[in-house]
């Protein structure tokens, strides 16, 4: 089998990128022909096509990647298998990505969305993301990485911490734990919340307007905004350094983040739906908090980015769920339990590191997608 990966290559610390390397690091394990190209550069991906003639061509991104994913490789002739990720709507390339023998995604309810959406769902296989467990993995409080990480982010010995990672940390669910912290403040122990996020323009307002929720809630001494640059290298000692992970976030369609803090044996709090409901085991692995609320619209406003002129409104028959929002309430009980009962944070972070070494680590998905492409393309 020659396989040919598109993402962003080489990659940064995204998601996306990070989900795309870990599949092509696990394929040249398992002693698969494969190279790595970044997804954007067609003169590059036509040079592979011409001398390595790959047998499929899997490309990581979403729906709007189309042209890049699918239509590229097959102009030459290419079979392009997508592996893609949903962003609450899918509404353009539904003829194109119909015509595929096969598409991957990341989760159970991005193929519902799929096919919510018009995709076929006979075409449709889930495959998880991966991750290192060899990186990802419980840290001794005392390890002087451990220290250093927990200094440099202002968080003393004797506090709890309490972590969420994203792009930006309100569509990870911040403002919610925010929300949830500010009612048992008097009642937890000492804590620190800390939301590291990327620093990008179009996050600074969304910052902003969180650093004054916390300040709204009385909560502001306690939560820092980590908004510097870093890399991968760091994530694992960062992760290692949180006693919860919390992340109730308002749309995903995996959640990253939440398996690598399992890896790390970390107890997460999630919400009950979208992808987390494939990634963690409520009351064993996390708490995932019930949804309060159904953010729902009746049409979209769509552009270049999606295959259209600019500014294409969309309007729905049928109006859709692009978004959630996780109750407050059970946040702040779950935060209340794990705070105060440290057995039971690490008995729930024991569990979780299992369920992703035996579920999600790189080379089993990795050999996930080898039998996938054996049984559905009969490519060996």
């Amino acid at each position: 089998m020659k396989v040919l990966v598109l993402y962003n290559y080489p990659p940064p610390p995204g998601g996306l990128a990070t989900q795309g390397d870990l599949l092509y690091r696990g394929l040249l394990e398992m002693g698969i022909d494969a190279h790595a190209v970044n997804f954007e550069s067609p003169q590059e991906k036509e040079w592979y096509y011409r001398w390595f003639k790959p047998d499929v061509v899997v490309g990581v991104g979403y729906w709007g990647h189309t042209p890049h994913l699918v239509l590229h490789p097959q102009r030459y002739g290419v079979l392009p298998v997508p592996w893609l990720v949903a962003d609450g709507y899918i509404a353009n390339y539904h003829e194109v990505l119909n015509a595929l023998p096969l598409i991957l995604v990341t989760s159970n309810w991005v193929k519902e969305i799929y096919v919510r959406d018009g995709i076929n769902g006979d075409k449709i296989e889930v495959l998880p993301v991966g991750c290192d467990t060899d990186a990802f993995i419980p840290y001794s409080k005392d390890d002087p990485k451990i220290l250093a990480a927990r200094e440099a982010l202002g968080v003393s010995p004797d506090q709890l911490m309490i972590l969420t990672v994203g792009g930006d940390a309100a569509s990870k669910g911040a403002q919610a734990v925010m929300q949830a912290l500010a009612i048992i403040d008097t009642k937890a122990p000492d804590w620190k919340y800390v939301c590291k996020v990327w620093p990008q323009p179009r996050t600074k307002l969304q910052n902003l307007a969180d650093l004054e929720m916390a300040t709204q809630l009385g909560i502001e001494k306690n939560v820092t905004y980590a908004t510097n640059t870093s890399s991968r290298n760091f994530m694992p000692y960062l992760i290692g350094a949180c006693d919860i992970y919390a992340a109730p976030s308002r749309l995903e369609g995996f959640g990253m983040p939440q398996v690598e803090a399992g890896a790390c044996g970390k107890p997460v709090i999630g919400i009950k739906a979208m992808g987390m409901l494939d990634t963690l085991i409520h009351g064993e692995t996390a708490f995932l908090a019930n949804v309060a609320q159904k953010i729902v619209v009746n049409q979209v406003t769509l552009g270049d980015e999606a295959g259209f002129e600019d500014k294409h409104r969309v309007a729905f028959k049928y109006p859709r769920t692009v978004d959630y929002r996780a109750s407050v309430h059970d946040i702040a009980n779950y935060l209340m339990d794990l705070m105060t009962d440290k057995p039971l944070r690490e008995k729930m972070g024991k569990a979780a590191r299992e369920r992703v070494v035996e579920n999600f680590d790189y080379r089993v998905v990795a050999k996930r997608f080898v039998h996938i492409m054996n049984e559905k393309l009969g490519i060996k």
